[in-house]
């Protein structure tokens, strides 16, 4: 079964009914962090519950060492999935506003943990939902207890000084998922540093979507990562964003293509720049 997996709008509400099904509502918005949340209590997917990016998919900041979205402590985040209802053989369905990008840090630590199969992102997520005229609800779904074992695995995850070790090995192909703007320099909204890792490569999450907010089609993601690797070995490929987040939806984007899950950089652009020893790449 592929790894990374899309579902419609309409295959879902199909399959409402099945009992090992969790959903599970990742809105999220950086600017306002109480929306999710919020956006979920005033109508949500029938059945779904609610995962916030920063209490249940990322740990605490530490000020000057962690980047913005850490990752959480493993074991906190399998006792999590157990309150949300979920089992080893779950089916899990993954859904936001639409880009998928909240959903796809979802997707990415369950995979971390070692759930690799049943998982679905909704393609074109809560928009998608609403298109299709399907109804939301604010019902809370029937509390139940999971029986999910997860262990993380540590193949999946590099550090900062595993990557600065590696800046300059030939086969290590460093990914950015945010804008091309953020990437060269040119602006920097969020963080007080401007630029990228050198030697990485831009490629904005956004561009694996198409104009209808859904993911491309698996070959034309293909050819996108095809492209931006070039003569480059997917073997050595580390994905990196702001904060570890954005970066899942390249990944997830890669496995749809057929590439094997690459590793993340986790602590990505908001914590490569605590440490001023750390370089910075500004154009490209």
């Amino acid at each position: 079964m592929p790894l990374a997996q899309l579902i419609t709008a309409e295959q879902l509400a199909a399959r409402l009914a099945e009992p090992r099904l969790v959903i599970l509502d990742c809105r999220f918005a950086l600017e306002d962090v109480d929306y999710g949340q919020r956006s979920h209590a005033e109508g949500h997917l029938p059945g779904a519950r609610f995962a916030d990016l920063e209490r249940d998919l990322s740990g605490p900041v530490v000020k000057g060492v962690t980047g913005r979205h850490p990752l959480p402590d493993p074991a906190r985040l399998v006792e999590r999935l157990r309150d949300w209802g979920i089992d080893d053989d779950s089916q899990i369905v993954l859904y936001d506003d639409g880009p998928g990008a909240f959903a796809a840090r979802a997707w990415w630590l369950l995979a971390w943990l070692g759930k690799r199969d049943g998982v679905y992102l909704l393609d074109g997520g809560l928009n998608a939902w609403r298109a299709a005229q399907l109804p939301l609800t604010t019902e809370p779904p029937a509390s139940r207890r999971g029986s999910f074992q997860g262990q993380p695995d540590e193949r999946l995850v590099v550090t900062a000084e595993q990557l600065r070790q590696s800046l300059d090995e030939p086969g290590l192909t460093l990914l950015d998922a945010r804008s091309l703007p953020r990437f060269r320099g040119e602006v920097e909204p969020i963080d007080p540093v401007a630029g990228h890792i050198p030697g990485a490569l831009c490629a904005a999450f956004t561009d694996n979507l198409g104009s209808d907010g859904r993911f491309l089609p698996a070959d034309r993601l293909r050819q996108r990562f095809a492209e931006l690797l070039a003569d480059r070995s997917p073997e050595g490929l580390v994905a990196y964003c702001g904060s570890g987040v954005t970066a899942c939806h390249n990944l997830f984007a890669l496995c749809l293509a057929g590439y094997p899950l690459a590793p993340l950089y986790a602590g990505s652009w908001s914590e490569w720049i605590t440490d001023p020893t750390r370089p910075v790449a500004t154009g490209g």
